[in-house]
């Protein structure tokens, strides 16, 4: 039998009403009671029972998408490639650009469910957010480890670093840098520096890495990579882990008159159209947008038309393909 507010009220200690603020987040409730709340949803698996009106015929053909930056030209393909299929398919979007902002998306799931939206497509970058694992809404994630219950939908992150990095090798480097941010976080982008790290040490190279941060400004990056090339290091190739500051490095290196690719080789990652279109001599590991969004909006109707049903694998790997231009 599955368990009822009522349930999680008896097992936390406290009243409906107070369970039903926390899982709203409507006025103040102590901390203390949260977590006492949220401990009992999780012990007893209780999951908010959002979803009567679809099972009742109900739907809003209404879809939420919550990216970290639309403002970033892979991002931004990726949700027109979503919202291209979902009209297509009869559903509008409502988008949310969540940014670096726990508590901005925390608010955007509520705003979301009390829109009543049919399911949520999820590709931001905080981490730790409970209410994923809380909401009973038909939820497919983008590139995130969100929850045991979330399908991911991602690109082979590790065959793309594996890739870019034997291009360079291949090309003669033998000091190859990796520019992003190898620290672990569990999600699938992470991979990225995994497959660079493990081709550098099939070739008996060493891994040298250069943090660069997905949020900071073009500035900040440009002067931390100005330092890194004139820093006396020897660097010969770069693995940056998005397109975006393999630009920025090609601009500084060429400031520096440093010739790429005779005395630096860049591979990027991403290779969306707008990159591919204006900055063509770069070489870059491409995502395949059009089949991520698919794969994306094709499980989240699944999860719609039955959320109940136990799922068939929770990730979803998509290929990705290396284009070899001028900076290699």
């Amino acid at each position: 039998m599955r368990p009822k507010l009522t349930d999680v009220a008896e097992k936390a200690g406290c009243s409906p009403t107070t369970v039903s603020r926390v899982i709203n987040n409507y006025g103040y409730i102590s901390q203390k009671t949260r977590d006492r709340v949220y401990a009992a949803m999780r012990e007893l698996n209780y999951q908010p029972n959002t979803l009567a009106r679809s099972l009742q015929g109900k739907r809003t053909k209404m879809i939420g998408v919550i990216m970290p930056s639309i403002t970033n030209p892979f991002f931004a393909e990726l949700v027109a490639a979503i919202e291209d299929k979902l009209e297509s398919d009869g559903y509008k979007m409502l988008l949310c650009d969540a940014g670096q902002d726990s508590d901005k998306e925390r608010r955007y799931l509520r705003m979301l469910e009390a829109n009543q939206v049919d399911g949520i497509i999820a590709g931001s970058h905080n981490l730790g957010i409970e209410e994923y694992q809380l909401y009973g809404l038909p939820i497919v994630s983008f590139d995130r480890d969100l929850s045991d219950q979330v399908p991911i939908v991602t690109s082979d992150n590790y065959q793309g670093g594996c890739l870019a990095t034997q291009a360079l090798v291949d090309a003669g480097c033998g000091h190859v840098y990796f520019v992003g941010n190898p620290v672990k976080t569990g999600n699938p982008t992470s991979r990225r520096f995994d497959g660079y790290a493990d081709t550098v040490a099939a070739a008996g190279l060493t891994v040298h890495t250069a943090r660069s941060a997905f949020y900071e400004s073009p500035a900040a990056k440009a002067r931390e990579l100005r330092e890194l090339l004139t820093s006396g290091r020897k660097i010969d190739g770069v693995f940056c882990s998005d397109d975006l500051t393999a630009i920025l490095l090609l601009k500084e290196a060429r400031k520096l008159g440093i010739r790429v690719p005779e005395d630096l080789k860049i591979v990027g990652f991403d290779g969306t159209q707008l990159v591919q279109n204006y900055v063509p001599e770069l070489a870059t590991v491409v995502q395949p947008v059009p089949d991520l969004a698919g794969t994306l909006v094709k499980l989240l109707y699944e999860r719609i038309a039955d959320p109940e049903k136990k799922l068939a694998q929770n990730s979803y790997l998509l290929p990705v393909k290396l284009l070899r231009n001028q900076t290699v």
